[in-house]
């Protein structure tokens, strides 16, 4: 049988990595395939190795499986500060978001960081700074586009005589 290859595997193994450490199921499934091949007589530097991960980290799944079973394997809590908005909250301002900030009584056009700090002050009695309020258009499957001013009346041509690089390609 012809032994098959797989074109850029550095580039291959680093997004299946990625893919691994992203949802709390494959991270689950990743420590099982340690765990097998742990109990099927590899080292656990050995399954460090072709899993992509630390020889101490196999040997911390080895011993959270032996101790608690298959609920040793599953992700913990993670450590961090609470989020000071509910989910409802959140969903609320999902769809804000998806409205003119006018229609909700403010009185710019457009979204930005400082102006949904400033909502969800007036809104939910929550303090965010402008950086976390910008955050939020991410989490929330926004993206932030600076607008770009147009001038009034202007001369294409005469604009293309100040502009640094020549659209044409010269």
């Amino acid at each position: 049988m012809k032994r098959l290859t797989i074109s850029e595997p550095e580039a291959i193994i680093l997004g299946i990595q990625d893919e691994i450490r992203r949802s709390p199921e494959s991270r689950y499934d990743h420590r099982l395939h340690g765990v097998l091949l742990v109990a099927q007589g590899m080292s656990c530097r050995r399954v460090a190795h072709l899993l992509g991960d630390s020889p101490r980290t196999v040997q911390y799944w080895i011993h959270r499986f032996e101790q608690d079973g298959l609920a040793g394997l599953v992700d913990g809590e993670r450590p961090g500060r609470p989020t000071r908005l509910s989910d409802d909250q959140l969903d609320e301002i999902g769809l804000v978001l998806r409205k003119p900030p006018l229609d909700v009584g403010l009185s710019a056009n457009l979204w930005d960081g400082k102006l949904l700090s400033s909502y969800i002050a007036r809104q939910y009695d929550v303090q965010l700074g402008v950086r976390q309020s910008q955050r939020l258009f991410r989490q929330l499957g926004f993206r932030f586009r600076k607008p770009r001013p147009v001038i009034a009346h202007a001369d294409p041509e005469r604009q293309s005589a100040y502009k640094k690089t020549l659209g044409n390609g010269e």
